[in-house]
């Protein structure tokens, strides 16, 4: 009999961010093997998978930065590069750890470089569904991840001489400047049992007139995860994504831990979905009936 299944899905959550261009990886790990550039193409062939991105191929950028001879040791390196490429964003990322021997290993650390100066870093729990009906449905994981970003935000401001910023201050763009801001009234002396504050999380109105501008040099997205093939977590969400697929060849879904190319792409999309995820990007999930099949 067909059973019902409910596959997860996620989108863009940001419409200022739809054109995106992606680099090759730089490789920090200690396997002089691995190849970022086939690193950056499973993370793009991902990411060209989420509604609401235009992805921009490795080797284009690849091409542009070279005519240009970036090598991206600054934020301005990534800002030009897009504007060279029409793109809104730049990926920027490292293999910071990996290992493919049983059971395989591997860190990514991304960064998204926004080609616009008043795109302000959006930290983990933007967006979410803070102070509704829904907010009890927020995963454990996200509430305690958006705890920590925004505290430390927080304590970013709690210097004598600066005192606490003025929440008016905000970058141009309605709704990507969640940098958490004090009571002007506190000058600094705000309270640790009054934190978090989650003003900083929750977007903004629409407003009559455009904020005046703060540059930013700070990429607009970060998110580092190491991903181990004998974490439980990790392998359930690998064996649905297997039955998702209905990945034909033998050994269902414990052969993508042995096959390099399949763990790191699958390593990809967990790490673009769980960014997106923290940042109000998931959908509502997508019914699908499937029958077993007879052995």
């Amino acid at each position: 009999m067909p059973h019902r299944t409910e596959i997860p899905t996620v989108h863009n959550p940001f419409p200022q961010i739809h054109k995106v261009a992606v680099l090759p990886f730089f490789n920090l790990s200690t396997e002089p093997t691995l190849d970022g550039r086939k690193v950056a193409v499973a993370y793009y062939n991902e990411l060209q998978e989420i509604p609401g991105f235009e992805v921009i191929p490795v080797g284009v950028a690849e091409r542009a930065m070279t005519e240009a001879r970036l090598t991206l040791n600054r934020p301005e390196d990534a800002r030009r590069l897009a504007e060279m490429l029409g793109a809104d964003a730049v990926v920027v990322g490292a293999v910071t750890e990996y290992s493919p021997y049983y059971p395989p290993r591997i860190g990514l650390q991304v960064e998204w470089y926004a080609a616009n100066p008043g795109f302000h870093p959006v930290p983990p729990g933007y967006g979410l569904p803070w102070g509704t009906d829904e907010e009890k449905n927020i995963p454990e994981r996200l509430i305690l991840e958006s705890r920590l970003a925004y505290a430390r935000e927080q304590l970013r401001t709690q210097t004598p001489a600066s005192g606490v910023n003025d929440p008016s201050s905000g970058a141009a763009l309605p709704g990507t400047n969640p940098t958490i801001e004090g009571d002007k009234s506190a000058k600094g002396n705000e309270l640790a049992h009054l934190w978090p504050d989650p003003r900083g999380l929750i977007p903004p109105p629409p407003q009559p007139t455009p904020r005046e501008m703060v540059p930013s040099n700070d990429p607009v997205l970060v998110h580092t995860r190491v991903f181990k093939g004998d974490d439980g977590d990790f392998t359930a969400a690998l064996q649905s994504y297997a039955r998702q697929r209905d990945d034909a060849r033998f050994g269902g879904w414990q052969t993508y831990l042995e096959r390099s190319e399949d763990f790191i792409r699958f390593c990809c999309r967990m790490h673009i979905w769980e960014m997106l995820t923290a940042r109000g990007g998931a959908g509502k999930s997508q019914v699908v009936w499937r029958q077993d099949k007879i052995r």
